[in-house]
């Protein structure tokens, strides 16, 4: 077994928090300094879980997320507030929506209504119109079943500010427990806005004109899919591939993830303004890691297709190790379709603009064994690997590792957390994490991008991802390359990250 061994160190340009020496790495850094992120986005404090109402307008890309600023576990959920122009640096902004006597703010989406078919717009400009859940939890304790309805709030300044509309809600519940997450597009050819919302164990189907008076329209699901868990947070949405528009249906599910937990599976079919089928009778996932759940798109971006998602899992998000916030968002990740022996698969990508270097070939540190210093986050980009047994493992001094790669035997790439550092908040949390190859090509190539606590793993150009978060008791400063093969990692690249 060849072995290839990486020293590497943390630059305190990266880590502003953090005392770049040996000696204050072993001295076991606070989790504001050793785990929250510095690619991915994260509240300055308190819960995080779904990512909410996302949409862009004039360079800027707006994320709202369910919140729950004054703890740092699951309570009366708010919609938090930041913005970016490039997705990776982002601006806090004051709560947009807090719990009124209707309800809890659960997961929606938001939309700009630039026709005003809603009449909230005012002085000609177009309104940016919100659309959530209001979770009644008096009627959940007191036994009801409708106790979430469907309500929007309006804003006329570019998202900064919101008011609630005066007669929420606007969709009533019909006499079901899970009832939520509504996601609207416009469909131009039926001039008409789209809600998907999700339904127990199925996607219903709304249209509108205006975003207020809603009819149902169909039901999508009942015997597709995964359904070992409750159905929540669709997302419906055009793909242009080749010359035709492909229509894809996402819906995650909790628990029934492949790996325990929640996790986001899909559907790709055709929509014609009332019913979205599909072909396809098989299960497919948008990543097959333990932590991306409730990812969805974000509204007016044309055909440019970009999602996000909570790198999290509800078996033990509550249970992380962080002190002062718990969760971060995953990368920021652009969409598109690939066909793989007849079967069409969505393919997702990091966004192409993440703020790293020009890649360093690795194959100059394979002799060297003291000089080589890996910065965190960074990106791994290996090409052309030949379909051998390869394993990959961040190490810190103390002996805990990650280790990441693939089986030829098993056709199936892996993520390893076994012993990756503090496991043992939850019991399914250290585990090896599996995921098939789709891709039928004889060469792999693999772009994986490392944060402080979180892999995102991209293999042939996105068809398998795998997204896992770890806590080590002390910062990863070495990586470690098992191969039977001298020539699988000639193409293989590292990208330092640039400070902004």
């Amino acid at each position: 077994m060849l072995r290839f061994f990486l020293r590497s160190a943390l630059l305190s340009l990266c880590l502003p928090m953090f005392d770049s020496s040996i000696n204050a790495q072993v001295a076991f850094p606070n989790s504001e300094t050793l785990y929250r992120p510095i690619l991915h986005f994260t509240p300055q404090k308190g819960w995080m879980n779904d990512p909410n109402g996302m949409f862009y307008k004039d360079g800027l890309y707006h994320l709202f997320y369910q919140h729950y600023p004054n703890g740092t576990t699951w309570g009366p959920m708010h919609w938090g507030h930041a913005t970016s122009k490039n997705l990776i640096q982002w601006q806090h902004h004051p709560i947009a929506l807090y719990p009124d006597s209707i309800g809890l703010i659960f997961s929606g989406s938001a939309v700009v209504d630039y026709n005003n078919t809603s009449g909230l717009g005012v002085d000609g400009k177009a309104p940016i119109v919100a659309i959530f859940t209001q979770h009644d939890m008096k009627g959940e304790q007191a036994g009801k079943v409708d106790f979430q309805n469907q309500s929007i709030a309006y804003s006329n300044d570019e998202g900064l500010s919101w008011k609630m509309y005066k007669a929420n809600p606007v969709l009533t519940n019909p006499g079901i427990k899970d009832f939520r997450d509504p996601k609207v597009i416009w469909h131009a050819p039926s001039k008409k806005w789209i809600m998907a919302l999700a339904v127990k164990n199925k996607v219903s189907i709304y249209t509108s004109s205006n975003l207020i008076h809603w009819e149902k329209a169909s039901d999508f699901g009942m015997q597709l899919g995964n359904h070992d868990g409750v159905w929540e947070c669709p997302d419906l949405f055009p793909v242009k591939y080749k010359s035709k528009t492909i229509w894809v249906l996402t819906v995650s599910i909790n628990p029934g993830g492949p790996n325990k937990g929640s996790a986001t599976q899909y559907f790709i079919g055709n929509f014609d303004g009332k019913n979205f089928s599909t072909p396809s009778k098989e299960t497919k996932w948008i990543d097959y890691g333990a932590d991306n759940y409730a990812s969805v798109t974000w509204s007016n971006t044309g055909n440019n297709i970009i999602s996000m998602g909570w790198m999290s899992n509800w078996l033990y998000a509550q249970q992380v190790p962080t002190e002062n916030w718990r969760s971060a968002a995953t990368i920021a990740r652009k969409l598109d379709i690939q066909e793989v022996n007849g079967s069409l698969y969505l393919r997702s990508l990091p966004i192409a603009n993440l703020p790293f270097n020009k890649a360093e070939k690795l194959s100059k540190y394979f002799n060297h064994d003291n000089d080589a210093q890996l910065i965190f986050p960074c990106k791994l980009n290996i090409d052309a690997m030949p379909l051998e047994d390869f394993a990959i493992a961040l190490s810190n001094t103390i002996g805990e590792k990650l280790i990441f790669g693939y089986e030829a035997k098993t056709n199936r790439f892996y993520v390893d957390r076994t012993l990756s550092g503090k496991t043992n908040f939850h019991t399914d949390f250290a585990a090896r994490h599996y995921a098939p190859r789709i891709a039928n090509n004889k060469r792999i190539n693999l772009q994986v991008i490392l944060d402080k606590a979180s892999i995102e793993l991209f293999a042939d150009n996105g068809l398998t991802v795998m997204t896992d978060i770890f806590f080590p008791s002390a910062p990863y400063t070495a990586i470690t390359v098992d191969s039977k093969n001298n020539q699988l990692f000639d193409k293989a690249s590292l990208n330092n990250y640039l400070t902004p």
